[in-house]
């Protein structure tokens, strides 16, 4: 039996891997450990926030399923941080969880070039420095030209709920020992790190008069694609709090907690904390908001966001009842810790493969990332790569300066991490440039070159920059008399152009529209493209201007035999780290975790003629 492709795992980076070979014109076969549960939803269901929505539009953009697939599952979809700049303006949907795994696992079956089969995968068979296919418990082997590990949080887990701990994955999964022990006995470097779930509860007993309605907005939607005349039937979600009597709980109890207890080794995600570790590091405050969400339409379970934890289920109970609105809760499932491996990323290059292994791709959890979103697109990326690389083609990469995607790629490969790794918005530097809303335009170009966008969603495309050019222009070319702009609350000595009034902090397009009688019929994506490009063009510009500097000093060259004392400026850890390593490049070195500040004082010291001294 043999394959294109074999991808291991059909989580939420398997399923886009395999998506994208396929499509490519790969044979594909993706093996799960249950085929109930594809794309499953292990955690919160939810996709999307702050620079997750974000890495969502990127996958949509190159052509992958993510966005799409939640459009058509969510419950509700909000925009959070209205109030701020569209740089950290972010989408994030709340999902029937059962619909987003049955459309997921529907698009794969739809596939012609998908296969979708359950088999527990023991072992790689590599041979000569190169994979050619994997071993499954049932003694088959299946070969491939190439191989994307997408395992999540299966391998050797381990379960922790207070003094209890047994192998499992996620939610009552079968763990993937096997597999974990063959990755060890190949070579690679592993790690253990460590992730939790909070409590799910029985809604009907939930009192929902003491809890405050958050409400979602039937036309926002996440992929560029989504027919915009859609909508769908929303459902709400709640916020109430922990009070006094929930902090006292855990304080009581974290000798019984496996996070303090020293039962769990693993690292834990510093982003995503456990609620025993907001308790202990936040010990003057007296509530944490908790976020009561539906887990579907055609279920009464709601996930408790907020509270995950490890305790024992007595105590999460009375935890639970503490909180306002959840006097009378059920408990449906306990929240627990979960241990895994996964592998250290600086062994992958930027195509996500894994060099001395030919053939061999890696992408999602396992290298050591959380989130639905970070894994969907390190899927697709590797999909993309493993197609290109059967193909004999270059492999795509993406800098940090072009997407959200390139940020995580860099700073896992690159930097490697020793928690799990979450994607924010204060990690891309240039983040007005890498915005939600124009990710079509930053990115669209590539997934058609690599073959992912069809002629129709291409040419729709074309016709939205189209659009937003024309309307650009005639903003800037059309001037208003200075007696006109008091209708808008406007005064000037001069006439303006509507790009003009536009640029001003209390003027948008929609007021415009009393003095520009001739304005056409536009999307609103449109819009929203034309007024952020108008009013922050030159907050634009400069971070273009720095992008394109960076672009010129990253292949810059750094003396081999270069004297670090001679470089005055450089702090006492940038010196350290610079001898280390020995970058050959400004770039190489930015890319292995020296400072920006550290690198400015260098880049200045080579451009006064510091690199001449070999």
């Amino acid at each position: 039996m043999r394959y294109d492709v074999v991808v291991v795992g059909a989580g939420h980076a398997g399923a886009e891997a395999a998506l994208a070979t396929a499509r490519l014109g790969l044979e594909t076969l993706i093996l799960t450990l249950n085929l109930d549960n594809v794309a499953f939803m292990a955690c919160n269901p939810s996709i999307g926030g702050p620079g997750k929505a974000q890495l969502v539009r990127e996958v949509d953009a190159l052509g992958g399923e993510i966005a799409q697939n939640i459009d058509r599952s969510a419950l509700q979809i909000r925009m959070l941080n209205t109030s701020k700049g569209p740089a950290v303006r972010s989408l994030r949907a709340q999902a029937d969880k059962i619909s987003y795994q049955t459309q997921m696992r529907l698009a794969l079956e739809r596939e012609p070039k998908v296969q979708l089969r359950q088999a527990v995968v023991e072992r790689l068979l590599v041979e000569k420095g190169r994979v050619r296919g994997v071993v499954t418990n049932s003694g088959q082997e299946i070969e491939a030209r190439a191989v994307i590990l997408a395992t999540g949080t299966f391998l050797r887990g381990e379960v922790h709920i207070g003094e209890r701990h047994f192998p499992s994955g996620p939610q009552g999964q079968l763990p993937a020992v096997e597999l974990a022990d063959n990755l060890r006995d190949l070579g690679f470097e592993v790690v253990r790190f460590k992730t939790g779930t909070p409590p799910r509860v029985h809604g009907d007993f939930i009192d929902f008069s003491k809890t405050i309605r958050q409400e979602g907005d039937p036309a926002l939607f996440f992929s560029f694609w989504t027919d915009p005349s859609h909508r769908r039937e929303e459902v709400p979600c709640w916020l109430t709090h922990t009070t006094e009597r929930t902090r006292q709980l855990v304080l009581e109890n974290l000798d019984r907690a496996p996070m303090y207890s020293g039962q769990i080794q693993g690292v834990g995600p510093r982003y995503c904390p456990s609620f025993e570790t907001k308790v202990c590091q936040f010990p003057d405050r007296g509530e944490h908001h908790i976020f009561l969400e539906p887990e579907g339409r055609r279920t009464r379970e709601f996930y408790v966001g907020g509270l995950s934890t490890s305790l024992p289920e007595d105590v999460q109970h009375q935890m639970l009842i503490s909180i306002p609105g959840l006097k009378k809760v059920r408990l449906m499932r306990p929240g627990y810790a979960i241990e895994y491996d996964c592998l250290v990323p600086t062994q992958l290059d930027y195509s996500l493969a894994v060099p001395g292994v030919e053939g061999l791709f890696s992408a999602g959890q396992i290298n050591g990332s959380s989130g639905y979103e970070e894994a969907a697109a390190q899927g697709l990326l590797a999909g993309i790569n493993a197609a290109r690389h059967l193909a004999g083609e270059e492999p795509i990469t993406i800098d940090r300066s072009t997407a959200y995607l390139g940020v995580m790629l860099d700073d896992l490969v690159e930097k490697g991490t020793d928690e799990p790794y979450r994607l924010m918005t204060s990690r891309a530097e240039y983040r007005l440039l890498l915005r939600q809303d124009n990710a079509d335009l930053r990115l669209v170009e590539l997934g058609r070159k690599i073959g992912l966008i069809d002629d129709q969603r291409y040419a729709a495309f074309l016709e939205k920059k189209e659009l937003i050019e024309k309307e650009r222009t005639r903003l800037l070319s059309t001037r208003i008399k200075a007696e006109e702009l008091p209708a808008i609350g406007q005064s000037s000595t001069e006439n303006l152009s509507l790009a003009q009034l536009l640029r001003r902090p209390k003027v948008s397009y929609d007021l415009l529209g009393a003095l520009d009688p001739a304005r056409p019929p536009l999307p609103p994506e449109v819009v929203e493209q034309v007024e952020i490009l108008i009013k922050y063009e030159g907050y634009i510009k400069k971070q273009e201007d720095q992008v394109a500097k960076f672009r010129r000093q990253e292949g810059r060259r750094i003396p081999a035999q270069l004297d670090w004392d001679k470089v005055q400026g450089l702090s006492w850890e940038g010196r350290d780290k610079l001898s280390r390593l020995k970058p050959r490049t400004l770039g190489e070195a930015l890319h292995r975790g020296v400072t920006p500040a550290d690198l400015a004082v260098l880049g200045i010291y080579l451009e006064r003629g510091g690199e001449n001294i070999e």
